[in-house]
């Protein structure tokens, strides 16, 4: 189970380039690709066709708000949906400017309900730390949850967050930065006339595993970061709302890889962390063998733990302590509908944190619904998706909700 994801994803087709970059923006790299034929078998990711010039950056970047565009173009459509590559201003965990990537689609299906088209923003499930990973460059595992939202009507929208097809280290499950990037996606698919998506429609956000943190992370910092959004809800399942416990759960387990992934997302988020210096010679040389690496690589540290590789854990030094602290759920619940839900059985994602995400939750007062599922981590994704549904359509249609607090 825990290779599904690697093996599920299939590179997206490239295809020449309709839409020029945004005029307001300074001239960058060509937009043009030529076309390839998908495959039809599956892929490891880091084995696909090299990145091209869109997804670096122009030098300097040129000044924009949150959201802004840099650049964009229009693909070939996918499935029931016109599809668009984006480049756009966040911010980052330390609060710098960063350029970022993603895909908006936009359905045929018309939107039936009242008001403007809905935006559901979809934060990924962990892909990699790699450039070639970048969930806008597959037509991936989670696309077949996806479709039932542009089925309904809703846009969709996704980011490869921080340092996942651009320049610099992804920041892998650093909520600060996730966050964000979760957020800006929704302004740039606005901001792009040729989606002719309205600003001030419903707003919704969604995820799983490293999603769920994102998407959590999104509703958490909505209120102050993005007080225009008319945020209706945020369902996420497998939340690491706590990624000390998380990282507890993990280490010596089968799901190591993924707190491998972890120190050097928050080593990419926050230099002064300096996580070389806590390596041992193995855990440089794994380092440099992996810091491109996609999802699958996680699979040969099954059951290793963190003395094989340091000479001092980071995870108790004070510095790494207020990151962590920093990342941590909980402080700001949202102030519209939550869905959590988690597996019983979950081995990557400590299901205790989660319980204690939602108790925080209801104790301050939010409207929470939660459901377990008896399952491990990647089934949980899959029988949740239809409740998933169920509660966004319900948000965008202005249905009665019924917390579980």
């Amino acid at each position: 189970m825990l290779a599904l994801p690697g093996l599920a994803a299939v590179p997206a087709a490239a295809a020449p380039a309709s839409a020029a970059a945004d005029p307001s923006s300074e001239p960058g790299p060509s937009t043009t690709s030529s076309t390839s034929d998908v495959p039809d078998v599956p892929v490891v990711p880091n084995q696909a066709v090299p990145l091209d010039d869109f997804y670096t950056p122009p030098t300097p970047l040129p000044d924009g708000a949150d959201g802004a565009i840099v650049r964009w173009r229009e693909e070939p459509r996918q499935l029931t949906a016109r599809n668009y590559l984006v480049m756009y201003h966040s911010t980052n965990a330390t609060g710098q400017d960063i350029p970022v990537t993603g895909r908006v689609l936009v359905p045929t299906t018309p939107w039936r309900g009242e008001g403007p088209r809905p935006i559901v923003s979809v934060a990924s499930g962990t892909r990699g730390v790699g450039d070639t990973c970048a969930p806008s460059r597959w037509l991936d595992y989670e696309r077949p949850f996806i479709e039932p939202m542009l089925l309904a009507g809703w846009a969709v929208v996704v980011t490869d967050y921080e340092g996942l097809g651009t320049p610099g280290g992804h920041t892998y499950v650093v909520g600060q930065s996730e966050g964000r990037t979760v957020i800006d996606i929704v302004r740039a698919a606005t901001n792009l006339p040729a989606t002719g998506l309205e600003a001030g429609g419903k707003v919704a956000f969604s995820g799983y595993s490293q999603g769920g943190g994102g998407a959590m992370w999104a509703g958490e910092l909505q209120p102050e970061y993005a007080p225009e959004l008319d945020l209706v809800g945020v369902v996420a399942g497998g939340v690491p709302a706590d990624l000390t416990e998380v990282a507890e759960g993990l280490d010596g387990k089968v799901g190591f890889g993924f707190l491998l992934f972890a120190a050097y997302g928050l080593d990419a988020a926050y230099p002064e962390l300096d996580l070389d210096s806590y390596f041992n010679e193995r855990g440089r040389e794994t380092y440099e063998r992996e810091k491109d690496a996609c999802v699958e690589a996680t699979l040969p540290h099954a059951f290793q733990n963190i003395g094989m590789f340091t000479s001092t854990n980071p995870l108790r030094s004070p510095q790494w302590q207020a990151r962590l602290d920093e990342n941590r759920l909980g402080a700001n619940p949202p102030d519209v509908p939550i869905r959590l839900f988690h597996g019983t059985l979950d081995e990557i994602v400590a299901p205790g944190q989660a319980r204690t995400l939602r108790d925080e939750y209801c104790a301050a007062g939010a409207d929470v619904q939660w459901e377990w599922h008896l399952g491990e981590h990647v089934s949980t994704m899959v029988t949740g998706a239809p409740g998933v549904i169920t509660f966004l359509d319900r948000r965008f249609r202005d249905r009665p909700f019924l917390g579980h607090c």
